[in-house]
């Protein structure tokens, strides 16, 4: 019987961590996904975290978020007085299907580069408008827009050996006003749909963020506060094929529980809006 093993574990790569990528690495933040199922394919994995890179870097211009950072930095963060949406954090990460002792280790970035439909930092970084910075194997680096990223279910735009650095969440986003709503069947449960809408202050806008009962996220800009049948008809024109099935919802129990929430967010935004 061949049994496939990994071989190697390079715990102090260079500041170009890929310049070697061959067939068979992996990428090793938090691994807690990467050790809990078999890996037939790997044979080495890269150790990121002794890059050491800052979890968590403030500034005027926003919030830059390392994929390193554990889940357990970004819930212990204290935002800036004026950053409201920084109250989404703390939500998002209580919509990891883990217990808190797995917050120590699994990353930001590692959820991300899942890229399951369910990945609450994926919803937060949309919904915040952030940007992705990804790193060649030949130190190039490019940036995305966190919409852009997840294409499908565990599918991204990452090509082999490029990794994700870091996120980038602009000031002016930090600083709506937010709604969100998120339905799983148990209480602990994975996310059957996760919704969060943002409001600039000021302004009758809504920029509404559908992912969990997509395949990937869905992102609805409005200039101005939608009427609820404009809202409905814009959740309606979303692909039949994107709607995402598995035992936690069908795609139709999906869409109607996306545009049941999606009203609320309207209703809860519109009351704070200036008339």
């Amino acid at each position: 019987m061949d049994l496939n093993t990994i071989t190697e574990v390079v715990r102090r790569p260079s500041a170009q961590p890929g310049a070697d990528w061959r067939e068979g690495d992996a990428w090793l933040a938090g691994g807690t996904w990467l050790f809990s199922v078999e890996q037939p394919d790997l044979r080495r994995l890269i150790d990121l975290t002794a890059l050491r890179w800052d979890p968590l870097v403030p500034s005027d211009t926003g919030l830059e978020i390392a994929a390193t950072c554990t889940i357990r930095d970004l819930y212990a963060f204290a935002p800036r007085d004026d950053w409201i949406a920084g109250t989404l954090f703390a939500t998002s990460c209580e919509a990891f299907l883990s217990s808190f002792k797995v917050w120590n280790s699994a990353t930001v970035g590692g959820n991300i580069c899942m890229s399951l439909p369910a990945g609450p930092m994926i919803t937060l970084t949309v919904a915040l408008e952030a940007r992705y910075g990804l790193m060649a194997p030949d130190g190039s680096a490019r940036t995305v827009d966190a919409l852009d990223f997840v294409t499908g279910d565990r599918q991204n735009v990452l090509s082999p050996g490029e990794i994700l650095r870091r996120v980038d969440i602009p000031a002016h986003a930090l600083r709506k006003r937010t709604a969100h709503r998120r339905f799983s069947l148990t209480r602990l449960g994975r996310s059957t749909v996760f919704l969060i809408g943002t409001q600039t202050p000021g302004t009758s806008d809504l920029l509404l963020t559908v992912t969990a009962g997509t395949t990937r996220p869905v992102r609805m800009a409005f200039d101005t506060m939608p009427d609820a049948r404009t809202l409905q008809q814009s959740i309606d024109v979303i692909p039949a094929d994107t709607w995402f099935a598995d035992p936690n919802g069908t795609p139709d129990h999906r869409r109607h529980l996306t545009k049941h929430f999606a009203e609320e967010i309207r209703r809860e935004l519109m009351a704070g809006s200036p008339a």
